[in-house]
């Protein structure tokens, strides 16, 4: 017999499931859920929300976040280029203190800790990182003033590759910085963090890879199609000729999902947290897809389904990702 959870109790299930599942963001003291939030969409008018953003948009992103954090997401990813300066994001700042949660701590990869259960990376150019107005503007437009973790958004291409990784290690490790964190682009269908060497370095340093596009920009979701593909600029990268082959996937994808309960994406960010020390930060654009996310923790996918999706991943070439990496 199938059991209905309100919205509230799910939620509920979900935020203990989150609370339980912590874990330490590398060798710093910060602890982050095993799933974040990336925040590149909310306010973005050049990749994002065909090209508009309006008030109906952020009512939805504000929804997801405060989704998020009730069902226990608290780690919010989110960079100095994301959104306008002058949009409406800069009028409803989603990270500042909330009164009316109490008692919960954000963690805001690139904001602040207040009285929320919520982390913030801030990510700023590093042309700008050697002056301090670029953090405090951030965190002024965000209506925060710290943040857990500090990040440079694509410092050329050091992340994306082990040698020169492992150097900024090194450096930082000298100056008795550590290096926390290493955000690359990381999905079932684009493993080029574990090809180039990546991954294995940030296990063996100790540094948490964060997974951008973790759900490759919903191509894994299932949503899109040869005869649907995503429109704007994604149209450009996810064709219906990549979608096309992309199918066999999608289609053991779902049916792996129907044996967990669970939907593709959810079956895709299981998969990306079971390598262990990565942690994903999918885009939720409104309160469902948030809730959507929270049910990717909990539980485990087998060895033998890990093994067999990534195996039907490599018969199909990945897309090519943005020129940094």
């Amino acid at each position: 017999m199938a059991v209905q959870l309100s919205s509230a109790c799910f939620c509920a299930l979900a935020q203990r499931r989150a609370e339980d599942d912590k874990v330490k963001l590398g060798g710093s003291e910060l602890k982050v859920t095993r799933l974040g939030i990336g925040a590149w969409s909310w306010g973005d008018t050049s990749y994002w929300n065909n090209f508009d953003w309006d008030d109906r948009k952020m009512k939805a992103a504000k929804a997801a976040f405060d989704s998020s954090v009730d069902c226990g997401i608290t780690f919010f990813d989110t960079a100095e280029v994301y959104g306008s300066r002058f949009s409406l994001m800069t009028k409803t700042p989603f990270f500042a203190k909330d009164s009316s949660r109490k008692g919960k701590k954000v963690s805001r990869s690139g904001g602040c800790c207040c009285n929320q259960i919520c982390g913030i990376t801030l990510e700023a150019w590093p042309s700008e990182c050697p002056h301090g107005p670029a953090l405090k503007d951030s965190l002024s437009r965000l209506g925060l003033s710290s943040v857990e973790l500090y990040q440079l958004h694509w410092p050329g291409v050091w992340g994306n590759e082990e040698k020169r990784l492992r150097n900024a290690y090194e450096q930082l490790r000298k100056r008795g910085v550590p290096l926390a964190s290493n955000q690359v682009n990381y999905s079932l269908i684009y493993r080029l963090p574990e090809e180039n060497g990546v991954k294995a370095a940030c296990d063996e340093l100790g540094v948490t890879l964060i997974a951008y596009s973790p759900i490759a920009q919903g191509a894994l979701t299932g949503k899109y199609t040869p005869e649907n593909p995503p429109s704007g600029p994604r149209g450009q990268i996810y064709t219906s000729e990549f979608l096309t082959k992309l199918q066999p996937l999608i289609y053991r994808i779902k049916e792996i999902g129907q044996n967990y309960s669970k939907t593709p994406t959810q079956v895709v960010l299981n998969w990306l947290i079971a390598q262990e020390n990565v942690v994903p930060i999918p885009g939720a654009k409104n309160s469902e897809q948030a809730k959507e996310f929270a049910g990717a923790l909990g539980w485990r996918l087998t060895k033998e389904k890990i093994d067999e999706l990534r195996s039907l991943a490599a018969e199909t070439k990945p897309v090519v990702g943005f020129p940094v990496e």
